[in-house]
């Protein structure tokens, strides 16, 4: 079992920045990719960035390529997304995930097997 409480939401104007965290429970952190997931107001929820276990590799939407960075920290439990230059559009509740998925699969929606309560990321502009 992989517990994921979120943190780090907020406010932001449009061109700032935000950080995120995740913070597992369990010893078998290690064992998962992990990865954030985002759904806007009246939209379907989207992948946004995923991790491998060792922190290797690393993967994003194309909508937030070059703007979002992924990491983690083993030692911590805990995975990060730093966010740059957030538009309006980037508003969303954000959920923290985990997964031992193989493949492409492991970026939609059935493929994390944990997940986050969420936290509010708002833009205004």
């Amino acid at each position: 079992q992989v517990q994921l409480v979120e943190s780090g939401g907020g406010l932001v104007q449009a061109g700032g920045s935000l950080r995120l965290s995740c913070a597992a429970s369990g010893r078998t952190f290690r064992n998962y990719a992990m990865g954030w997931f985002r759904q806007a107001p009246g939209k379907e929820r989207e992948f946004v960035s995923r991790i491998s276990w060792s922190g290797g590799s690393t993967y994003y939407a194309d909508s937030v390529k070059g703007r979002f960075t992924i990491s983690r920290d083993n030692a911590k439990n805990t995975v990060y997304l730093q966010m740059n230059s957030l538009n309006p559009e980037d508003t969303a509740v954000y959920y923290c995930t985990a997964d031992r998925t193989i493949g492409i699969a492991a970026m939609t929606e059935s493929g994390p097997t944990y997940w986050g309560p969420g936290t509010q990321v708002t833009v205004s502009s």
